[in-house]
């Protein structure tokens, strides 16, 4: 299953990679600005992949990292595989021929990944929040999503609200408080309120980040 698609920032960035305020890194970007965009909040761990196969001889849940060469903590992964069972995930999508390929796109969380440990009231842990999903080549709706992650009991990223691009760069600005405790979000990811896709077949995804605007 394919890695996770590269999430461009709104802007440019320069030679200091600062960001180029007005100049959008793509042109979609920048033809959708004024429409309405869903914004999440984007956590601070690790990409990674919950890949669950089509063969029925197959149930074993795989753990990968953004890309195969990704090197993951043993202890992220066993958190992994007990937080998702794969009895629901058997009866949620039903061992046949006919079934696609599955993968659960989240973040993996820990106070071994750079800052992590603000997750966790003790300070240390592992967990692994969900945010995407696709099934075989199609990606599911946000609220097919939500109805996944309610089944199989684990998170889901938050919703932090919606918006023009402009809004969202203006929130960033004013400092958004997680949605997992007492401190900043790292950012948002972005995504048009209808999901949409560039000429060259890629999706319409961006970010924003506290740090761009040098907070926190």
């Amino acid at each position: 299953m394919n890695s996770y698609p590269k999430i461009n920032s709104i802007f440019k960035r320069d030679k200091a990679g600062k960001l180029i305020w007005g100049d959008f890194s793509c042109p979609e970007f920048a033809y959708l600005a004024n429409n309405t965009w869903r914004m999440d909040e984007k956590l601070d761990g690790m990409n990674i992949r919950c890949l669950w196969y089509s063969h029925p001889l197959i149930e074993e849940l795989e753990i990968r990292g953004r890309t195969d060469k990704a090197r993951l903590d043993n202890d992220l992964v066993t958190k992994i595989k007990s937080l998702i069972s794969i009895n629901k995930l058997k009866e949620i999508f039903p061992v046949g021929e006919e079934r696609p390929d599955v993968c659960l796109y989240g973040e993996g969380l820990s106070h071994k990944i750079n800052k992590g440990g603000k997750y966790f009231p003790e300070g240390k842990g592992y967990d692994f929040v969900l945010f995407d999903i696709k099934i075989g080549q199609w990606y599911l709706k946000r609220e097919d999503i939500e109805e996944i992650a309610l089944k199989l009991g684990i998170k889901i990223a938050p919703i932090f609200g919606y918006g023009t691009l402009y809004d969202a760069i203006n929130a960033i600005k004013h400092g958004i408080k997680s949605s997992f405790g007492n401190f900043l979000a790292e950012g948002l990811v972005l995504r048009p309120a209808v999901d949409l896709r560039s000429r060259s077949g890629g999706r319409i995804i961006s970010k924003v980040k506290h740090r761009d605007f040098g907070i926190g």
